[in-house]
């Protein structure tokens, strides 16, 4: 998941912060089943390293 949630902070990358941030977590938020969001929220609630600095900041988003 931390690969998949990388890989989508790159397709935003390109874009202005804040609208990469959200372009992230509606991405994950529209596509991802909720174990899954659960998943990854739970790994930044533990540190989660190797994330991109998009992908973290767009986890801690989600609700």
């Amino acid at each position: 998941m931390v690969h998949m949630a990388n890989q989508i902070a790159l397709f935003f990358a390109g874009y202005p912060h804040d609208e990469a941030v959200a372009g992230v977590t509606k991405h994950i938020k529209d596509f991802w089943e909720r174990r899954m969001r659960d998943q990854i929220k739970q790994y930044v609630a533990e540190g989660g390293g190797g994330l991109h600095e998009l992908a973290l900041e767009a986890v801690k988003r989600l609700t």
